[in-house]
């Protein structure tokens, strides 16, 4: 048994997969989100911080409609495509997770859709 969960406080998926999926009535499986303005469906233009924010922000869209918060996240999967981003992105992903810490993983990639700088995935417990 799954649900799809859609929000549009993330940006509309951009191929053929959903914003996120709950499993079981428990487990919420959220897509990678990249860096896009959910309002005017564009890229962010901006340094890896800024970047980061808004996938991050985008991410935990797709985490609240489905009724969590960053502390139901349990695991993050983070694609990045320079490793010498890594601390300046740690600034900003510690706004966002500083009290509850999920599991993660970090991978450079050599590309990212739409040439972005960082996609972040996650799996939450609701």
């Amino acid at each position: 048994m799954k649900e799809t969960v859609f929000t549009e406080r993330a940006p509309k998926p951009i191929g053929p997969y959903s914003q996120g999926i709950i499993a079981e009535g428990r487990l919420l499986f959220v897509s990678g989100q990249i860096p896009i303005n959910p309002e005017t469906g564009e890229l962010v233009d901006g340094d890896i911080e800024e970047q980061a924010r808004v996938a991050i922000e985008n991410l935990l869209a797709v985490v609240e409609a489905a009724g969590g918060s960053a502390e139901n996240v349990v695991k993050v999967t983070v694609y990045i495509r320079n490793m010498g981003d890594y601390a300046r992105f740690n600034e900003v992903y510690n706004r966002y997770f500083s009290s509850s810490k999920p599991a993660r993983a970090v991978v450079e990639v050599s590309n990212l859709p739409k040439g972005v700088a960082v996609e972040i995935e996650a799996i939450a417990v609701l």
